[in-house]
């Protein structure tokens, strides 16, 4: 049986060589903000046998930029992209493997030359940790 992602969400179509081979990556787009989504799996895991936490923080960064993006334009501010300028990751609990970990955005800030962030990361709609981010806007 092929996983089937949560309505609303489509496949990824944002991809880059980092998060290759994680796919398959989900997105909820709306109007102000990307919530991104997979389920967890072997290529997902530390040592451990769980989430790696690098993955959280790579796909909350990821979540947080393209939101920062939605808003930018929402505001009519102009941009060409963005640069990481801080990250700040706080883990929660523990996700497991077979879970549904989302991405969601839940504060944005953006301004002329930087834009502010923060995320919750939940597995199967618990928070599992919480990120916040700083962007340069280029």
């Amino acid at each position: 049986m092929t996983f089937q992602p949560p309505q609303p969400f489509t496949p990824h179509t944002r991809t880059s060589p980092l998060t290759a081979p994680w796919e398959p990556i989900y997105a909820d787009v709306r109007e102000d903000r990307w919530v991104l989504g997979l389920e967890a799996r072997d290529v997902h895991a530390n040592s451990r046998g769980g989430p790696h936490g690098g993955l959280i923080a790579a796909l909350a960064d990821n979540a947080m930029g393209l939101s920062c993006g939605v808003r930018m334009r929402r505001e009519g501010l102009a941009f060409n992209g963005f640069v990481t300028v801080s990250l700040g990751v706080d883990y929660l609990a523990a996700a497991t493997l077979g879970q549904w970990l989302e991405f969601d955005t839940d504060f944005i800030k953006p301004g002329k030359s930087l834009c502010y962030a923060e995320s919750t990361v939940r597995a199967d709609g618990k928070p599992v940790a919480r990120a916040r981010e700083t962007f340069k806007v280029v």
